[in-house]
């Protein structure tokens, strides 16, 4: 039998029991779909992150009171009983540390803000050093940034994100207009560029005013963030983070053969951070999907027997008429690998819709891998294979007599 022949064959068999089919590959189709939805959602995760480190620069670092990521709520204690890093810290680090580039520090809260008669809420209120807005890649697009006299003198300027001008000033030149962030009036100087969103949040809804006043305002009793740039390559880096470290167990009083106060981190050390975190989704993910694989192609194999079962006389008939074994072997064999074949199809467009509906509605990054389509591919034809060995064998083993004495 050519295989041209076993696959046409494979194809009338699947048309004509068509509901049975359809319900045989659900099982095949959910797998595949999960695999594919699962890494196309990490593999934009990590994309996100990839471009997100690229933008604020592979040679920033930074010193916080907390890790940006805790395992756990007891982890999260134990760094909260910290003492919080202060803007003193922070000016010791921008006049000692000399392999450090550019220093800023960065500190924030949510609040109210209001533009006459128009009002947000859950507004990130930013505070930042002259520095920070340059530090973080945040392009202005009409006025200014930041500068250090704002800073000295803890002016009453803003920068804003494109949420505020387009929910509040209702598509006003925002320069010279003056808002109340929780009550105090700033004179805007400054659009940021729009972001979008990411996992549903708008990265948007936000206004940056000089530290110095954003602290006269909400005070000097919660922690700031430090962000140092290094020069560049790896030395440089190595050296400048010794060197805030150093510095900032000096201020804060750390003895040594202590452990850090603080914590100190790499673009690099978060990245791989959240590649774990992904990485462990994933393979969770993969492993749920795995079982439903194995649970399709426990159900293709049933259904093969039901069929080698249904087809007896037919087998006979062939057999009588000089099928060798091989192709009766062939012939089934494609037609549980076809089956699967086709649920995996219809799994790959499925996962990936799914991927990209997540990324739509929840604003969740979403990157199709190629890799995974034809794994995906792969993975549904060798269930379809491996499960259906076994019909397979018993279909080309029949006794062609005892077959053509069958009633089926």
């Amino acid at each position: 039998m050519e295989f041209k022949e076993g696959f046409r064959i494979a194809l009338q068999s699947l048309w004509a029991n068509k509901l049975r089919t359809v319900l045989t590959l659900l099982g095949v189709v959910i797998g595949v779909a999960s695999v594919i939805a699962v890494v196309t959602l990490v593999n934009g995760a990590n994309v996100y992150v990839a471009t997100k480190i690229n933008k604020q620069g592979a040679d920033v670092f930074t010193i916080s009171q907390q890790p940006a990521f805790t395992s756990s709520y007891q982890e999260y204690l134990k760094y909260q009983k910290r003492k919080v890093i202060t803007l003193e810290q922070y000016r010791a680090v921008q006049s000692q540390c000399a392999a450090c580039v550019q220093v800023g520090a960065f500190q924030s809260t949510t609040g109210k803000i209001v533009y006459g008669a128009q009002s947000s809420t859950d507004t990130q209120i930013r505070g930042y050093t002259a520095l920070m807005p340059e530090m973080q890649n945040l392009d202005i697009v009409e006025g200014r940034s930041l500068t250090q006299a704002d800073e000295d003198h803890a002016a009453r300027v803003a920068i804003v994100g494109s949420d505020i001008e387009e929910n509040l000033l209702k598509g006003e030149d925002p320069i010279g207009k003056e808002i109340r962030a929780d009550g105090v009036p700033y004179t805007i100087i400054g659009l940021g560029e729009k972001q979008g969103k990411t996992l549903g949040q708008s990265q948007d809804n936000w206004v940056a005013v000089p530290l110095t006043a954003y602290q006269k305002t909400y005070g000097t009793a919660k922690t700031v963030t430090i962000y140092m740039k290094a020069g560049t390559g790896a030395v440089a880096m190595e050296t400048a983070s010794d060197q805030a470290r150093v510095i900032m167990r000096e201020m804060r009083h750390d003895r040594p053969g202590e452990n850090d106060s603080f914590t100190l981190e790499t673009s690099s050390t978060l990245a791989g951070l959240l590649g774990q975190i992904t990485g462990m989704i994933g393979a969770v993910a993969i492993g749920i999907a795995a079982i439903t694989l194995v649970v399709g192609g426990v159900v293709i194999m049933n259904i093969m027997l039901v069929s080698v079962t249904e087809r007896t006389r037919e087998i006979g008939v062939r057999k009588a008429l000089g099928a060798k074994r091989g192709d009766l072997l062939l012939q089934f064999l494609m037609e549980s690998s076809t089956m699967a074949l086709i649920g995996g199809a219809i799994g790959v467009v499925l996962g990936v819709v799914l991927a990209k509906g997540v990324a739509i509605i929840a604003g969740f990054p979403a990157a199709v891998a190629v890799w995974s389509v034809f794994a995906g591919l792969f993975v549904a034809v060798a269930v379809g294979i491996f499960f259906g060995v076994y019909p397979a064998r018993k279909a080309a083993d029949l006794d062609p007599i005892v077959a053509l004495r069958s009633e089926f």
